[in-house]
């Protein structure tokens, strides 16, 4: 071997070989010798030549997957340590070389070597060695073992022979399947994860539209599986995430990513791996992380039929809702392998039974006064209706909207496991494994259409999806945004948001109960000797509200000061006495709408009301006065009956009478000055 400078070679535009001058060389002692004041190159070059080869009867130098290196009679050897340097040395894969260092930088030596004719002839950079050899593919092996100068001959590849010559060289590829899913909207879908390992140089390469997160797995991924004892593969590792047109966000495909590079390399039994899922995000220790949407996972999990999901134990009895599907869970990377060798069960979560409502809300009792709006939040809870509250600050409004929760009706295990998917979904833990008490959110007035509704780059569930099934309390309604406020429109129509984010579409669910507090005027004191405001201040901010707006709310209550000896008396009603007129009002509601898609009265449909609510002639001749007075608009007519529907039910009534219907319309003031009664 040589050192030698390109401006002493000589090198000719059609020169085969290059002879450098030997007064200008400097020779290496012998080949695995590293002396001081050789270049860095053959230094590289040498630590390489110096490593053990594998004895074989034949070479396979750089085959293509689909080619093979069969020799017949005479072989191709690898010829020992000598002065001649071979284009095909440090690129031969039977060299074993850890971690690939040593070869990526006997290549790059190869590559300026090679480029000694390019450059002389071309004017350019050297091209890269998998084009040097493509070039030369077919040329003969040649051997030399003249004496003399040392020369820097060209050896080349030698073309794959037909099979049945010899024994093939070329390795197998190896495969592994791992299921997991991922999150679209409130559910899951499933990818399967499919891990390849060949033969070259070390790479890990991620594909199937994954998010940055995804990308970055390749590292947790990588030192997880070396702090938990096991070999990472020294080959050229593709993971591919089916079905490769679904867009794939978050940590929750490392857990799969590592067991599938685990199976491919021998580790776990890929037998044990059929039927199985798989779910989490690692750390660099190789512990397991918990990561949203464990219930969606684990409801995915079981409408697919799969035979376990392994997930952390944090998230074990979140996954256990799904009384069907055995859940394992795990601490580290470590549990999991013996988990799927059948080494180990795991952590076996119990079914979470049904966790009884917290007592931390307010109650009724607390209010003084306020005989009207008290009635109107009855009613509200009873039906599932959305209310209004407007008056000077103060008053109570926030104080009543705040006790709504604590009158409606329990969770049924259906909503509560809904609920808790939701929250899981949104990466918002509820404290435990099921949620028991219904939601109420109040944002504050500077929320975001997005952050209102939902949405993002990601799509993530908005404050009407995590109030599902339960109360939205926007308090100082005016000072909302217009784009926020506009927004609400279609949830409280549909009960679902639909959110598309780059020709996908996301669907929310979002039935939930609207109310709202506002102030009559900017000062709060409209109608009383007290307010300052003029005509115009107070036309501007009552424009704030639009008239589509305020027709989908079914009640609106005046919210006044009560009088002094109403404030001085104790609470007219308790939380539980009007629960309990609830709860028998919803009962009644839920045995009508049996078979449809409605829990109560609030969700009615004009199809539904037709056919479930009953009129008599007294109401029917009170609604059609109202509606042509213009009081009412199309939607506001459906929206009266519904509310006299429950005020019957509260009283125990088969029919919708005329004092119900009355009563209804008198909770639909129009206390704001709406025009918009009749607007789309």
């Amino acid at each position: 071997m040589v050192q030698a400078h390109e401006a002493s070679l000589g090198v000719e535009d059609d020169a085969d070989r290059v002879e450098p001058q030997p007064r200008r060389a400097r020779p290496v002692a012998h080949v695995g010798e590293v002396r001081a004041g050789h270049a860095p190159d053959l230094r590289a070059l040498a630590r390489v030549q110096a490593l053990p080869r594998v004895p074989a009867p034949a070479a396979r130098l750089d085959l293509a997957e689909h080619e093979g290196l069969v020799v017949g009679g005479d072989e191709v050897e690898l010829a020992e340590a000598r002065s001649v340097v071979a284009r095909g040395d440090g690129v031969a894969e039977p060299l074993q070389v850890l971690g690939g260092q040593l070869l990526a930088e006997a290549a790059e030596v190869m590559t300026r070597i090679f480029g000694h004719r390019w450059r002389r002839t071309v004017g350019q950079k050297p091209p890269p060695i998998s084009f040097v050899l493509q070039q030369h593919r077919h040329e003969p092996v040649t051997t030399h073992a003249s004496a003399g100068p040392p020369r820097i001959r060209r050896s080349v590849v030698a073309p794959p022979c037909h099979a049945g010559a010899g024994s093939r060289v070329a390795s197998l590829p190896m495969l592994a399947h791992v299921t997991t899913f991922a999150l679209h909207g409130v559910h899951s879908r499933r990818v399967t994860v499919e891990v390849d390992l060949h033969a070259g140089l070390p790479t890990f390469t991620v594909v199937g539209l994954g998010d940055r997160a995804v990308r970055e797995a390749r590292e947790r991924v990588r030192s997880a599986i070396q702090n938990s004892g096991f070999a990472f593969p020294a080959q050229r590792i593709t993971v591919n995430l089916a079905p490769a047109h679904m867009r794939k966000e978050g940590p929750g495909f490392d857990l799969a990513i590592a067991c599938g590079i685990l199976a491919a390399a021998g580790e776990i039994p890929a037998r044990r791996l059929d039927g199985m899922a798989v779910f989490g995000e690692l750390a660099l220790g190789g512990e397991l992380r918990p990561c949203r949407g464990t219930l969606a996972v684990a409801e995915g999990a079981a409408a697919e039929r799969t035979r376990g999901l392994v997930v952390a134990v944090r998230h074990a009895e979140e996954a256990a809702l799904v009384e069907s599907l055995p859940v394992h869970g795990a601490r580290d990377l470590a549990e999991v392998v013996a988990i799927l060798r059948g080494e180990r069960e795991g952590v076996r979560p119990a079914v979470v039974a049904a966790v009884a409502p917290s007592s931390r809300l307010g109650d009724l009792a607390d209010v003084r006064g306020h005989a009207a709006p008290l009635r109107a939040l009855e009613i509200a809870a009873a039906g599932g209706h959305n209310l209004l509250l407007a008056g000077p600050p103060g008053t109570g409004k926030t104080m009543l909207a705040q006790r709504l929760a604590s009158i409606l009706p329990p969770l049924t295990r259906a909503e509560a496991i809904e609920v808790t998917r939701i929250r899981s979904v949104a990466g918002r833990p509820a404290g435990a494994a099921l949620v028991a008490d219904r939601p109420f959110r109040a944002p504050h007035h500077t929320v975001s259409p997005s952050g209102l509704v939902g949405g993002g780059s990601t799509p993530l569930p908005g404050e009407v999806t995590l109030a599902h099934h339960g109360v939205l309390f926007l308090d100082e309604l005016a000072e909302f945004s217009r784009p926020a406020l506009e927004a609400l429109r279609q949830p409280l129509e549909d009960g679902r948001v639909a959110i598309v984010r780059g020709q996908q579409t996301a669907v929310f669910p979002s039935r939930f109960q609207l109310v709202a507090s506002t102030n009559p005027c900017p000062c709060g004191h409209g109608g009383t000797p007290r307010c300052r405001c003029s005509e115009a201040d107070v036309a501007r901010y009552r424009r704030r509200l639009s008239g589509p707006l305020l027709d989908r709310l079914d009640l609106r209550v005046d919210v006044q000061r009560p009088l002094p000896e109403e404030f001085a008396a104790p609470g007219t009603c308790s939380s539980a006495a009007v629960r309990r007129r609830v709860v028998a009002a919803r009962e009644l509601q839920a045995a009508r709408l049996a078979g449809t898609e409605a829990t109560c009265n609030g969700a009615l449909d004009a199809a539904l009301i037709r056919r479930h609510v009953r009129l008599t002639s007294a109401a029917r001749q009170v609604l059609r006065r109202a509606y042509d007075r213009g009081v009412l608009s199309p939607r506001g007519h459906d929206r009266v009956i519904r509310v006299a529907q429950t005020i019957a039910d509260l009283a125990e009534a088969e029919t919708v009478g005329s004092g119900e219907l009355l009563e209804a319309l008198a909770l639909r003031q129009d206390m704001l000055g709406a025009d918009g009664e009749a607007a789309a």
